[in-house]
């Protein structure tokens, strides 16, 4: 196991630690989708939550739950050690939705401080190690719709000048050129964050010494970025259209 392979299992043994004070409580929700049963194991200790019953509660819409955030708070160390490791067969994207959804951020420091953490240790491994389970796309998506931003795990990519950040540097960039799909490209589930214009210009600008791909000099993927960048004299916002 590499360095950064380690310092990611080291950051979620942290998180199980940080989040040990969750205590079990009586859970209930939609008795149409989960038995007597299901609801009583969530309600127990959490190491004897089936793997089963955390991925179906980590997909599971809000309103299933009586107490949504509590619950998804209480899994969640088990849900994002299951995401990392590539053993949740849960969308990426989803996750981080429902992060969002359960306000993670405003809980303890403790806990936040925990999960800010893996998604450090997580991206860098990921960019010091070849393709794992989870894809770095996938990857990016996920941390980047959970902290609401994308450009500080990009400038931690421009920093990263190894064989393994530039091997899942041409993956990612083959993926977003297939039908020029970066011109629209968003991220999260529910397309929550709108990835385009920040990750072409990092794309053209920040990184393009570090990809050999012609398509990324065609016209319309430079007219796309121009456009984007330089919106049209006269026109009027949001602000301003009163």
């Amino acid at each position: 196991m590499s360095r950064h392979q380690q310092q990611l299992m080291t950051a979620l043994d942290a998180l199980d630690g940080a989040f040990a004070c969750e205590e079990p409580f009586p859970v209930s929700g939609c008795t149409h989708c989960y038995g007597e049963e299901d609801l009583a194991e969530l309600s127990g200790p959490l190491g004897l939550i089936s793997d089963d019953l955390v991925s179906a509660v980590a997909a599971e819409v809000p309103s299933h739950w009586d107490d949504f955030p509590r619950l998804y708070r209480r899994l969640t160390p088990r849900i994002i050690r299951a995401a990392v490791t590539g053993r949740l067969h849960v969308d990426e994207n989803l996750i981080a939705s429902r992060l969002c959804e359960a306000g993670w951020t405003t809980w303890d420091a403790s806990l936040t401080q925990a999960l800010h953490e893996v998604w450090s240790a997580w991206w860098r491994a990921a960019l010091h190690t070849g393709p794992g389970l989870v894809s770095v796309r996938e990857t990016l998506s996920l941390i980047t719709v959970a902290t609401g931003a994308l450009r500080p795990w990009l400038d931690t990519w421009t920093a990263t000048r190894t064989p393994a950040a530039d091997a899942q540097l041409a993956d990612l960039v083959d993926d977003v050129l297939t039908e020029y799909e970066i011109t629209g490209l968003r991220m999260g589930f529910y397309d929550e964050y709108d990835a385009s214009t920040e990750l072409l210009g990092w794309l053209l600008k920040d990184v393009r010494d570090r990809v050999d791909d012609a398509r990324l000099d065609e016209p319309y993927l430079l007219g796309h970025h121009g456009a984007s960048t330089h919106p049209r004299p006269g026109r009027i916002t949001s602000a301003h259209a009163q």
